[in-house]
């Protein structure tokens, strides 16, 4: 991609005719927008009948954009396949956990694991590459559009025959898969791989492994999908690839951006919810390290539908979330979407113009991202986001496990998107990173909430550990195999052993009356839990009442030149938080983390370094403005100001570049 800053939409033209194309062209300029995102929902724009491809539209609105400043990123339109494809084919379409068969008419319609689909799909996409793919306005592909948004696991009969080759694939025999379920509880045994079923309805829960293992399944072939469509692109265009994905959806991101060149997401986190925004950021920073992720879609004012609205942002914000995204290692901005669309439904949407021609309720808050835009983009091509020094770990995989095993309504996104805002507040600046990911440069480490650790993973932490890391494992880690079974050498398996400890109950601590005490706080405790008995381990955290009572619920253990950390249950309330935070701060000054700076709650300071400096990007992104106490005098990039040492005060969703 070109070396500049993106400031985009998403933009539909086949929607609109030449006249109001030519409009939208002349105000996308007015407004600074460089480029669009088209195509990914105009299949039947591009082959209206099977077979007859015509694509010289979008190959005239791409160059005619491109005439006018604007690059586009292209889109592969499978997520709504056209009515030819759909219509009396039942068979085609995705069958939920309910058995009910979808019909044609919104989107993710059909299943994509249907080999006719994936054969139209292969010449579709194909044939958008051949013709766009060398044009000089193409920067960027984006494949389908929210993989599994409105979807997850299907149940039709292709995906039950794939379910089965792919049991066999993973498993061998079916006697290996019966031992790894330990199918003999209630008669589950198999004789043969399409014995197994999909987990349809039954009368009560289905066995968790295989809960889970569909699951993981479903993963795999919408991953699978999207490198089939990459490879194609690659046979004609050099420009790269990417998906607009979240956290929400059921797929496995790290796996899906494997195959792809760059990372982008889409987020509607309101501003109450900032933190959920800056989540995001600080994931899709590291699924892909070696390019600068993409915001591909935020509203500009507010997300709507027939059936539901958000508030419009506040003044401000908008350009909040712009630059703390481009300072944590963004390189486009997009909205969706560029006209209100007339039709639909999603017809209430925040826009950038409304569906009459107009400006919005949140244009001047685009156009105030845009004057942002220009003034740091100089900055920002010229420095880097810092790695952090503190890393938690995100795994969809953990979501899958917690999505089979809940227990009283627990989210996984919920849970570790809790303890992110927690961290952030201390001001430590952190890393959200795959299970994948190497622990180089770190040096803290955390890992909540992940039911089933891998032995590749707990050997990476390991080694981590023995170089002088600390890691601080749970709550809610490791009690569950590969397999989704409980371990049977001790209650959290390999790692009792290694972390000095004997696990000697599981059980939720909720409604026990179970308080804990650990750096001087004590707060109630919860959620599912361990206590433990240390061995080689200390004490850290005392469980001081309930049925639990002088145990052990967080432990420490020196292993090598570092330490692991559990931490058993959850501390609750603000009681909680208080003593969370404190184990946060405590661990990173131990391991004597640099980044962690002295912030006001609701403002950010992102870390970058350029040409030798050390450069902080604050931003309010609370709207009630905050402090930063400033370790040494620096000086304000933008107004060529010198910054003294000490508190800065920090306007409501200003913004402030300095450097040291």
């Amino acid at each position: 991609m070109s070396k500049k800053l993106y400031h985009g939409a998403a933009y539909y033209p086949e929607l609109w005719d030449k006249a109001i194309i030519e409009e939208d062209i002349r105000m996308m300029k007015e407004t600074g927008i460089n480029v669009v995102r088209i195509g990914e929902f105009a299949w039947a724009k591009m082959e209206p009948e099977e077979g007859k491809i015509d694509l010289h539209f979008f190959e005239s609105v791409i160059n005619k954009l491109y005439e006018h400043g604007i690059e586009t990123v292209m889109c592969t339109p499978t997520p709504t396949p056209p009515i030819w494809m759909s219509h009396q084919h039942p068979e085609r379409m995705y069958r939920d956990g309910h058995n009910q068969i979808m019909v044609h008419g919104s989107r993710q319609h059909i299943c994509t694991n249907n080999r006719y689909f994936r054969e139209r799909a292969a010449i579709i996409t194909e044939q958008i590459a051949k013709s766009v793919g060398k044009l000089p306005g193409v920067i960027g592909w984006q494949l389908d559009n929210e993989f599994k948004c409105h979807v997850a696991e299907c149940m039709c009969d292709t995906c039950n025959q794939l379910w089965h080759e792919w049991l066999e694939q993973r498993y061998g025999t079916i006697d290996a898969l019966n031992e790894a379920w330990g199918t003999q509880i209630w008669s589950q045994l198999y004789q043969s791989f399409d014995q197994v079923p999909q987990p349809d309805p039954a009368p009560f829960l289905h066995n968790a492994s295989l809960k889970t293992m569909y699951q993981l399944f479903s993963m795999d072939k919408i991953a699978e999908f999207a490198d089939e469509q990459a490879v194609i692109i690659r046979k004609y265009s050099h420009a790269p690839i990417t998906h607009n994905s979240t956290t929400m959806f059921s797929v496995d991101n790290e796996r899906l951006f494997e195959s792809l060149d760059f990372a982008s997401f889409d987020t509607y986190a309101t501003q109450e919810n900032a933190h959920a925004y800056l989540f995001n950021c600080d994931i899709w920073r590291n699924l892909k390290k070696d390019r600068p992720f993409w915001v591909m879609e935020t509203s500009p004012s507010h997300a709507a539908s027939l059936a539901s609205y958000a508030s419009p942002h506040q003044d401000g914000y908008l350009r909040a979330e712009a630059v703390a995204a481009y300072a944590l290692g963004g390189e486009g901005f997009c909205y969706w979407l560029w006209r209100q669309q007339r039709t639909g439904c999603e017809l209430p949407h925040g826009s950038v113009l409304s569906a009459w021609g107009k400006p919005t309720v949140g244009y001047k808050n685009v156009l105030e991202v845009e004057k942002a835009r220009k003034a740091i983009e100089p900055i920002m091509l010229e420095s880097t986001a810092s790695q952090a020094d503190v890393a938690l770990t995100y795994s969809d995989r953990a979501k899958v496990f917690m999505k089979t095993e809940p227990h009283e309504g627990l989210q996984y996104k919920a849970l570790v998107n809790e303890y992110y805002r927690q961290l952030l507040e201390t001001g430590i600046h952190r890393d959200l990173i795959p299970e994948g990911a190497e622990l180089t440069g770190y040096k803290v480490l955390f890992t909540p909430f992940i039911h089933y650790l891998s032995k590749e993973y707990i050997e990476r932490a390991q080694e981590f550990v023995e170089n002088g890391g600390i890691w601080i494992i749970g709550p809610l880690t490791g009690g569950r195999t590969e397999h989704h079974t409980i371990h049977t050498d001790a209650a959290l398996g390999l790692l009792d052993e290694i972390a000095g400890v004997e696990s000697l109950f599981t059980f939720p601590m909720d409604g026990t009356g179970s308080n804990g005490k650990a750096f001087a706080t004590s707060a109630p405790l919860g959620l599912w839990s361990t206590v433990f008995q240390p061995l080689e381990a200390k004490t850290i955290g005392e469980v001081e009442s309930g049925i639990a009572a002088g145990k052990a619920f967080i432990t420490e253990c020196v292993r090598g030149k570092g330490k692991i950390v559990m931490l058993g249950s959850l501390p609750m309330e603000e009681a909680g938080e208080k003593l969370l935070q404190k184990l946060f701060v405590h661990y990173a000054k131990e391991a004597n983390v640099d980044l962690m700076t002295d912030v006001s709650k609701g403002t950010i300071v992102a870390p970058r370094e350029g040409n030798g400096k050390r450069i902080w990007v604050i931003v309010n992104m609370n709207g009630e403005g905050g402090t930063v106490t400033l370790p040494d005098a620096a000086v304000d990039v933008i107004t060529n100001q010198s910054v003294h040492r000490g508190m800065l005060e920090v306007k409501p969703y200003e913004y402030r570049i300095l450097q040291f």
